[in-house]
């Protein structure tokens, strides 16, 4: 890529240059300590610091330019605009060439579901022969190579860095996770969408957002402020149902009674069937996909892969051998069934309890709970639906600053009382579970999925709730006390 000047990055975002306009800019970063020759600084006001205190750090790195509100006392050129976060994904979109533009690029959004959909889409892809870019909240990969995420939908330089790196290696398509943060802080600001698909709403992160409604205006930017040629909408959700309604981009939609959907759906110890309808096709399936609601996400992968060129009879016959996603309604093989999965607010707690009554003959056993210094509102609804398992167990999640016994009080308010055990130490919790449980039960451990550590406060402790299950399964094997199958528990 051939480096722009800070004249075609003004002509690009607006704004007034200062000092030298052909300054040449290869890069450009909201990062002070990503600074260097070539590199453009960003200056962003943030929650906690304002970026236009490290512009000075920024230039004895070696940048050649800043970009800020206001000027500085700096001798280097500047380019001075309204809203600095504004134009950042702009900026990073044109000194990358505009890689959205060379490449498909899919965007899932929604509460949950979205790793689900964009993993489905990149094995699908994959099995086509595509070149696949992933980025996501477990791993940002193309190919073999791969690097654990650090949040959902990076930053806006990092996004568009991404996306030309992936471009570079050959990727012919992007799928990546859009989050309602992304979305509200222009993270995928300059960013062209082959696909926007929409999952599900329930409520999350009122945090940040503060509101419902505030929450569901987020996610609906990607349909409304975004140029994007297709969208795939799960229909059965209100939301979405409504989104697709309003939206003058082409839908397909999926659901019940959708251009997309599965029929006749029978739960099987391996996964489901079901009978596959796209506008093109109906096909039979047995798939190892676990739970209805993930056969749902299956739909909208489905749905965005079609939208792409990818022929139905190709899409299903990837469905019947879709590999299995971290943390994401894993099963950890033992004398009892366990499963793990990251469902962390009450519509991803209720999926996943009726996914498991599905799945099971005995009981649904939960174990749960709530992470610290977020949103608090869904902490009630959270035990609301753990308790519709046939025992919930309430313990930590992520406490962060948080006292975790306060957290999983403020969870049990909302739980039938008959159905809760209080256990606060999550391994203690987890072993509870494996002890109550028989072969025909399953137990849910839910909220943390493909994590491997436990925030608490202020230090991450090693704790993958995968890893456990398994000790503990190790552990009871060796002992002979263990059954698998004690059906009582002391408090």
């Amino acid at each position: 890529m051939a480096p722009k000047t800070l004249s075609t990055l003004s002509a690009a975002v607006g704004g007034e240059v200062l000092g030298d306009p052909e300054v040449a800019v290869t890069d450009v970063t909201h990062d002070s300590r990503q600074a260097g020759p070539g590199v453009m600084f960003i200056a962003v006001k943030g929650e906690q610091y304002d970026g236009h205190m490290f512009g000075a750090q920024a230039v004895d790195a070696g940048s050649p330019a800043v970009c800020v509100e206001s000027a500085l006392d700096l001798d280097v050129s500047q380019l001075v605009v309204s809203d600095t976060r504004g134009v950042m994904g702009r900026l990073a979109a044109v000194v990358h060439d505009d890689p959205s533009k060379q490449v498909a690029v899919i965007g899932v959004t929604g509460t949950n579901g979205k790793t689900t959909v964009v993993h489905y889409i990149e094995a699908i892809a994959q099995s086509v022969g595509t070149t696949v870019g992933l980025i996501g909240t477990i791993t940002t990969r193309v190919g073999r190579r791969s690097a654990p995420s650090i949040r959902t939908t990076p930053e806006a330089t990092d996004f568009q860095r991404l996306l030309a790196e992936m471009r570079g290696m050959g990727a012919d398509l992007i799928a990546a996770e859009v989050s309602s943060h992304a979305l509200e802080l222009g993270r995928v600001s300059g960013t062209e969408f082959a696909v926007a698909a929409f999952t599900n709403l329930s409520q999350d992160h009122l945090d940040f957002h503060g509101s419902m409604a505030a929450y569901r205006t987020a996610k609906e930017r990607l349909f409304r402020d975004y140029p994007v040629r297709r969208a795939v909408i799960n229909v059965d959700d209100p939301v979405g149902r409504e989104i697709a309604e309003k939206t003058e981009i082409p839908v397909l939609t999926v659901g019940t009674s959708a251009d997309i959907r599965a029929e006749n759906l029978v739960a099987t110890a391996g996964g489901s069937a079901f009978e596959l309808v796209t506008p093109a096709m109906a096909r039979s399936l047995i798939t190892p996909i676990m739970g209805s609601f993930n056969v749902q996400n299956a739909l909208v992968a489905v749905g965005c892969c079609l939208a792409v060129g990818i022929a139905d009879g190709e899409v299903a016959s990837a469905l019947e051998s879709l590999p299995g996603i971290p943390g994401r309604f894993e099963l950890v093989p033992g004398p009892v069934p366990v499963v793990v999965d990251y469902a962390h607010t009450p519509e991803g707690i209720r999926a996943a309890v009726t996914a498991a009554r599905e799945l099971c003959q005995g009981r649904v056993l939960v174990v749960v709970g709530a992470g610290g210094d977020r949103d608090r509102e869904k902490r009630p609804l959270m035990g609301e639906m753990a308790a519709q398992a046939d025992i919930a167990i309430l313990t930590s999640d992520n406490p962060r600053s948080e006292d975790p016994r306060s957290i999983v009080d403020e969870v049990a308010a909302g739980a039938d009382p008959s159905r809760v055990v209080v256990e606060v130490d999550r391994r203690r919790a987890i072993e509870h579970a494996v002890e109550m449980a028989t072969p025909d039960d399953l137990v849910l451990v839910l909220g943390k999925g493909h994590e491997t550590g436990q925030e608490i406060g202020g230090e991450v402790l090693p704790f993958d709730d995968r890893v456990v299950v398994s000790e503990i399964f190790a552990e009871r094997e060796g002992s002979a006390g263990f059954d698998g199958g004690s059906r009582t528990m002391s408090p």
